[in-house]
């Protein structure tokens, strides 16, 4: 949905993977993955959540990269302390 790139100048892609649940109540929540596609395994943020695809995409859309890279700095964080 928006590309973006990271700190060091590699290139991200910031999405909205859906749930497969009942409740359509936050169903959509972000997910970022590299765009080269060398890392298959990306970062879903469970706490950043959309009723919809089409609001998921207008938000993200209107995000600017410096909000996106504090968002996979985050993400990234997350996933080395469950580890």
């Amino acid at each position: 949905m928006r590309q973006f790139l990271d700190q060091s100048g590699n290139s991200w892609i910031a999405t909205a993977r859906k749930e497969p649940t009942m409740d359509y109540k936050g169903r959509y929540y972000m997910y970022l993955h590299e765009e080269n596609g060398l890392n298959e395994e990306g970062h879903a943020l469970l706490d950043i959540r959309w009723n919809g695809e089409e609001v998921a995409r207008r938000t993200l859309k209107t995000m600017s990269d410096v909000e996106l890279r504090r968002r996979l700095r985050s993400a990234k964080g997350r996933s080395r302390n469950s580890n």
